[in-house]
Formats: structure tokens, sequence, C-alpha cells
């Protein structure tokens, strides 16, 4: 079974909201409230994308990418990653503040930022494209100073080179933590955004050093991807969260159609979605196959 919350016909990348409710189920009903919007000029101005909300050391922070311009330049989009601060217990209700863009090693399109806490540390995870590796966009680690500021020198940890993760577009992006027994893992999603987007993963051992990109393991396989047998086409750029019993739930949004005119990146309406996980007997996650919308 999959929960589908849609969201407004036509998103307008120009904000962003915050909404809450006491079930799954009435989160689409739910009041948004908006809590942030860009800017006329200037270098968050232009196609607000990816936002994240996390709460870290008693305070709220929304991730979020954001271009200066509309324009492509080189073949790709122009947006650098940003963040915003909330003191406030309510981050509904209280005044957010522009920290700033995130720097990473290099000046480059870069987006989809999570961050994750593991053995008391830190850590920022991103897409982000290097202009001397071929593709679109690679996954990168680093540990963190501070919520907006990185430390140390950033580590490649995955960037597309399998087949499916190089259909359309070469991209490794959208990386979500997920950690279960004795491993760590990372989800990312692959290729183009139509139907060949899929989700892809990365995992080590829980007790390793993270920063060392030799300890992570690639599946050679997606772990989740198009089912046309129940009409959901492309699903990815996931996260993690639990149900009131504690049980894993993978959100992600796909889209239900295959028709879509010119490049599918500027299709909006891929709504978001939720179902369970799964664990097999060595601990690794069992993703399934997106179900049919149930609305």
């Amino acid at each position: 079974m999959a929960i589908t919350i849609s969201p407004p016909p036509v998103p307008e990348y120009d904000r962003l909201e915050l909404r809450r409710a006491r079930s799954l189920d009435e989160l689409p009903q739910a009041t948004a409230r908006v809590v942030w919007r860009k800017p006329q000029q200037g270098p968050m101005s232009a196609l607000i994308w990816a936002p994240e909300l996390h709460f870290i050391s008693g305070k709220w922070y929304l991730y979020f990418a954001a271009a200066h311009s509309p324009d492509i330049a080189d073949g790709l989009f122009q947006h650098r990653m940003f963040a915003l601060e909330c003191s406030a217990a309510n981050p509904l209700t209280g005044e957010w503040v522009e920290k700033g863009r995130i720097y990473s090693h290099i000046d480059s399109f870069s987006l989809d930022a999570t961050h994750f806490e593991h053995r008391g540390k830190h850590y920022y995870l991103w897409a982000q494209k290097d202009p001397a590796i071929s593709g679109n966009s690679n996954l990168y680690l680093a540990e963190m100073e501070n919520p907006w500021t990185l430390k140390g020198k950033p580590v490649l940890l995955s960037k597309p080179e399998l087949p499916w993760e190089i259909v359309g577009f070469e991209v490794n992006e959208g990386p979500a933590v997920i950690t279960h027994g004795q491993r760590i893992f990372i989800s990312y999603s692959a290729s183009a955004t139509d139907e060949n987007y899929c989700i892809g993963l990365l995992w080590a051992d829980i007790d390793s050093d993270i920063t060392d990109a030799t300890q992570w393991h690639k599946a050679s396989q997606p772990v989740f991807r198009t089912s046309a047998k129940n009409r959901q086409f492309g699903p990815g750029h996931n996260s993690f969260t639990l149900d009131e019993q504690g049980r894993d739930l993978l959100v992600y949004h796909a889209r239900n159609y295959t028709e879509i005119e010119g490049d599918p990146l500027y299709d909006p309406n891929r709504h978001a979605r939720i179902k369970p996980i799964a664990w097999d007997e060595e601990g690794m996650p069992v993703l399934g196959e997106p179900p049919a919308d149930n609305r």
C-alpha cells in the first residue's frame, strides 16, 4: 500500500512552505505556511529546489538549492546550496533567518543536500558537478563544523557509471540516509527524471570510517524503479521516516504517466508517495515495487 500526497498542480519554485498534520493521510489537507520567499535578484532568486527540514542541536534548519538565473550554463542549471535557521520551537510560526550559501570544494552546480548524525558527528551529504568528471552530478560527503559550514575536504562517494545510472543523463543525486542493524545506508537517484529515474543504494559497516570512500559498497542494480504494471514511473529522490509504530517508511516522488513533452525536468507533476520498507534476513532494505496510487 502507498499513500499519494499531491501538491498544488503547478509548483512555482519561488518559496518554501511547511505543513504539519497528526497523520500522513491529513497532510494533503493541512494548511501550508510560507516560511521564506525568494528575493527578486541575487544568488537565491530563481528555481528553488529540493528543500529538506532538519532539527539539529535544538534548532530547525531548511536546506535547499537555488540559482541566480533560470538559464542553462555549460549544459547545466546554475544551482548552489543554501540554509535557513529557525530558533523557535515551532518552525511554522518562528522566524527563519538566512544563513547563506553552503560552500563546498568546487564552485559548481550543487543541490539535494541532506544532514545526518553518526557516532556523535554531524555530516552533510549532497550532489555536485565536478568539471573534471564526466556526467551531471556525483555524491559527496563531508563532516560539518556547524549546520551551515563544512569541515575538511569532501569525499567523493559515488559517481554515475553503471548502465542504469546514465540513461538520458549521467546522474547521482537526491541522497538519503538510514541505519539498520550493523550498516549505514545511502539511497540515491540516478538517470534522467523520466521513467528511467530510479533509486540506487550504497552501504558501509556502521563502525567503519564513513569518510573513507573505500568502506562503501554499491548495489549493482537499482533497488527501486519504474513499475509499468502499477503505472508508477521514475520513482526517486526519496527520504526515510518512521510511522507511529516505529516502522521504516520510504517517501519518494513519481509520475503515473510517461507522456511528457520535451525535457522531463520541466514537467512538474511528480507527486509524493509513501510506502513501508521491509528488511531481509541479511539486514538489507527491501523497497519492493512502487504500488499503484490509492487516490
